[in-house]
C-alpha cells in the first residue's frame, strides 16, 4: 500500500535498491530530499546526472575518471615502474589518503570468485597484462583485499607475472584479515605497505 503517493513511494523504491540501504534508511533519504530546498535537490540530481554521464574508466589504469587518463596516469611525478594493483577504486582512494605511495595503480573492479561467478576474465587482468608488455615496470604490488578471494587473485595474478620477470610483492597482513581496504586506517595501510614481500 503506498500511503505517501506515488512520487515519494516511487523514491523510496529507488533508494532501496542502493547497495546498503534498506527500507527505514531508504524512506529517511526520501523524506530528507522532499524536505530539501528546491534548488539543493536540484544541484544533487545535477551532480547525479554528471557523474553518470561523465565518469569513464581510465583507459591506463581503469580507475574511475572524468578524464582519459586520468590524474595519477597523467601525473608525471608518480614512479611509472612501480604498479600497485587493488580490486576497487575506492581501494586506490583509501591508499592515496595515506600520501605514502607515489607509483601507479591498476584497478581490477572485483575478484576471482567462482562462488560468485567471478574468473580471471571478468577482471582487468588481461589489460593489466598488456599494460605490462609496453612499460617499463620493475615492480607490481598485489594489494588485494585480505580475504579467500583477495588472496586468490593475489595468487593467480603472481603466478601469470612469474615469468615476465618483473618483482611481484604482496602488501604485509597488518590489514585485518577479512576486511576491506577502503574501511583501513592511513596508518595500518602504510604499514602494510612498508611491510610488503615478494610472492
Amino acid at each position: 500500500m503506498r500511503i505517501y503517493g506515488e512520487p515519494v513511494s516511487r523514491l523510496i523504491e529507488e533508494f532501496s535498491r542502493l547497495p546498503g540501504i534498506g527500507g527505514k534508511s531508504a524512506q529517511r533519504l526520501a523524506f530528507y530530499i522532499i524536505n530539501l530546498p528546491e534548488e539543493r535537490a536540484e544541484a544533487l540530481a545535477g551532480a547525479i546526472l554528471s557523474a553518470k554521464r561523465n565518469v569513464k574508466y581510465c583507459g591506463v589504469c581503469s580507475s574511475l575518471t572524468d578524464s582519459d587518463p586520468c590524474v595519477i596516469c597523467a601525473n608525471v611525478k608518480r614512479d611509472a615502474k612501480i604498479i600497485m594493483v587493488v580490486e576497487d577504486p575506492r581501494d586506490m582512494a583509501a591508499y592515496e589518503r595515506t600520501r605514502e605511495y607515489y607509483g601507479l595503480y591498476h584497478v581490477l573492479h572485483g575478484a576471482i570468485s567462482p562462488m560468485h561467478g567471478i574468473g580471471p576474465n571478468d577482471l582487468t587482468i588481461a589489460a593489466l597484462l598488456k599494460r605490462l608488455q609496453s612499460a617499463q615496470t620493475d615492480e607490481v604490488i598485489i594489494a588485494t583485499n585480505p580475504n579467500v578471494e583477495g588472496e586468490a587473485t593475489a595468487l593467480y595474478i603472481a603466478k601469470i607475472l612469474k615469468p615476465t620477470g618483473i618483482k611481484v610483492t604482496r602488501i604485509a597482513h597488518g590489514v585485518p584479515v577479512g576486511g576491506d581496504l577502503e574501511f583501513v586506517d592511513e596508518v595500518t595501510l602504510s604499514r602494510a605497505l612498508e611491510g610488503r614481500r615478494e610472492i
